[in-house]
């Protein structure tokens, strides 16, 4: 099954060797192939990765499955026999990127560590994502991202005052490190194409990807001995900017602009606190926050939240409501930026997914395949290996590949 083709894409040629589960290692490989490189997960037989049966199933497989796995070719391979690792240091030789997100020491464990995987393919660029990193104390501590949002800081954060930090909602902290590994690689492949050289490693640490993305925490801390504290719905330090509720629901405004703030009062027919000049700037404004959110609450709490948004949007306040999935599959604007796309599966299955960022305009993204089933491409790859038929049922007979 094939989708309609696409125009040029920017990793076009780059081929990649997924050796990730679940979500971080897996959204790297998802995120290359969305921009044309040719990306071949490698899977255990039996069962492939566990993303494949996590949270809603359609035919018998998750639907996040869909998202994260499309643009990819999957082969079923034992990487704990010696005949599969023996297939993987092929198919690894003739790559440009190698994602993996074990544990440190699982793939030294399989022979197929940095130096031997070095010496076979001089120009590899290897990702190494983990829960503490390659190196460290902790390195061989397992790690999953909630584990990484908490050391990085950010779960502290993630909390109404006084009460227990919750999770974000999505596995931000894994999605978090994927992304710097994407950096990482891109990098990596830039420097190798410009100033020559072989490749290199790449070690993402799930908490230090959180931890990249922590603001002023560190500063604030080394120049005063300030610890940042939950803040809520609030953004601490800069007012207004808060969620407030109305009749039918909850909207957020951020005022925090000294000409937004002087427009947000007169909208909301409070000019007494728009032109008192010890709110004319952030400093005077959070220390009369409580006041000001009140002001701001008082006002549209009387109000349903599409008045709300029509009247704020109007004076030229940045405003919006809290999208539910529901919200943001009917909304205008998701659409009229091909971020909902129509996506058939290998089950002949229509499914609305999330469409691709960034936005290039020369070199766009897209997808051009669903994604496999487990081993779908166990014989096409091993063909191009140079196995024969007979070898391939040889091993499929072994259970080294499916």
């Amino acid at each position: 099954m094939t989708h309609a083709p696409l125009p040029a894409q920017a990793l076009a040629g780059l081929r990649v060797i997924e050796m990730g589960q679940l979500i971080a290692g897996p959204f790297v490989g998802k995120t290359l192939g969305d921009f044309g490189a040719d990306v071949l997960k490698i899977e255990a037989p039996d069962g492939g990765d566990p993303l494949r049966g996590w949270r809603l199933l359609q035919d018998g497989t998750s639907v996040w499955w869909q998202v994260q796995s499309r643009n990819k070719r999957s082969i079923a391979l034992d990487l704990r026999s010696p005949e599969g690792q023996d297939i993987a240091r092929r198919l690894i030789t003739e790559a440009d990127v190698l994602v993996e997100n074990f544990r440190p020491g699982a793939l030294e464990g399989w022979g197929l560590g940095w130096e031997t995987l070095h010496a076979l393919n001089p120009r590899l660029v290897m990702l190494r994502i983990s829960g503490y990193g390659q190196t460290g104390p902790y390195r061989d501590r397992p790690g999953f991202g909630l584990i990484g949002e908490a050391m990085g800081g950010l779960r502290h954060l993630t909390a109404e005052p006084g009460r227990v930090p919750v999770r974000c909602g999505v596995s931000i902290g894994d999605t978090l490190a994927a992304l710097h590994g994407v950096i990482g690689v891109l990098l990596a492949l830039y420097h190798h194409k410009v100033h020559g050289g072989p490749g290199q490693v790449i070690d993402v640490a799930l908490h230090e990807a959180v931890f990249n993305c922590m603001e002023s925490l560190i500063p604030e801390y080394s120049a005063a001995g300030v610890v940042r504290e939950p803040g809520g719905s609030a953004l601490p330090g800069i007012a207004p900017s808060n969620a407030y509720r109305c009749l039918d629901g909850v909207v957020l405004v951020a005022g925090n602009g000294d000409s937004i703030f002087k427009r947000l009062m007169r909208a909301i027919a409070r000019e007494d606190l728009g032109e008192d000049p010890d709110l004319a700037h952030n400093a005077g404004r959070v220390a009369r926050v409580t006041e000001i959110d009140a002001a701001i609450g008082a006002w549209t709490a009387q109000r349903r939240v599409e008045e709300v948004l029509t009247h704020l949007t109007a004076a030229q306040v940045p405003v919006g409501k809290v999208y539910t999935a529901a919200d943001i599959a009917t909304d205008p604007h998701y659409q009229a930026r091909d971020m909902l796309l129509a996506h058939t599966t290998r089950e002949g299955r229509t499914l609305t997914v999330p469409g691709v960022v960034p936005k290039l305009m020369g070199t766009p993204g897209g997808i051009r395949s669903p994604a496999p089933r487990l081993g779908d491409d166990t014989d096409s790859v091993l063909a191009g290996l140079g196995l024969t038929p007979e070898q391939v049922a040889a091993l499929r007979e072994r259970g080294v590949v499916r």
